[in-house]
């Protein structure tokens, strides 16, 4: 059930704007809140759950750092497209295959944290289907404005969906992976932590204060706050 809804996540942001018309004002205002979803599960599910169990506290937190800096360099291929950052370029003849590798790598990060045997991580999953229905606006919107042909989105999206999925059955099912379960969530931890801040603060225009993205990214908290397991 969890590979459907993650894959779900993305075919519904994608069709919102088939039957939804969705202006730049509703696309900020859906990254706000998911990207305060994201940014509470993280520091009040994540954060908490890799340091209550032994281990070095300091290389988890050198990890943490790591995963800031690892996104920050995907973020330099895929042109900020995690955040909802992209920029159309209509003159651009070929398919932006480094911006599609990048982004399926992030949507495959994604995925790993996530354990079957906690029921705690589906509050990180909802975290993460929350995340990626706005993305997935933003993405489709991009590839349309950018005039690629339909089968060429259909693949793109169809791709996407499935690399979170993938992510999350790799990380259950390869002993490695399950061995360094607290690792690599560290690791996971510092790209959310990277996404989720950036997402807040580039929504803001002028960095004005708008009482509509206040209120999305309270809703966003409170809404983790109280459906935290």
């Amino acid at each position: 059930m969890n590979y459907i809804l993650l894959i779900l996540s993305v075919l519904i942001g994608s069709l919102f704007l088939v039957f939804v018309k969705l202006n730049k004002l509703h696309i900020r205002l859906l990254l706000s809140f998911s990207g305060a979803y994201l940014l509470s599960v993280t520091v009040l599910h994540l954060l908490p759950e890799i340091y209550e169990h032994q281990g070095s506290k300091k290389e988890l937190g050198i990890l943490i750092l790591v995963g800031i800096l690892i996104q920050s360099i995907i973020e330099s291929v895929s042109k900020g497209a995690e955040h909802g950052h992209v920029h159309v370029d209509k003159n651009q003849k070929s398919f932006p295959w480094l911006i599609f590798l990048a982004l399926s790598l992030h949507a495959f990060s994604e995925g790993l944290p996530i354990h079957t045997e906690d029921v705690h991580d589906n509050n990180l999953l909802w975290a993460i289907i929350v995340h990626k229905i706005p993305i997935a606006i933003v993405l489709t919107t991009f590839l349309i404005e950018s005039n690629y042909k339909k089968r060429e989105i259909l693949f793109f999206m169809l791709f996407f969906s499935l690399m979170t999925p993938l992510g999350f059955f790799l990380g259950n099912n390869i002993s490695w992976l399950l061995n360094h379960h607290q690792e690599i969530t560290a690791l996971i931890i510092g790209v959310f932590l990277h996404i989720s801040t950036v997402i807040l603060f580039e929504s803001s225009e002028n960095h004005k204060f708008n009482i509509q993205k206040f209120a999305a990214i309270l809703l966003g908290m409170l809404l983790t706050i109280f459906t935290l397991h």
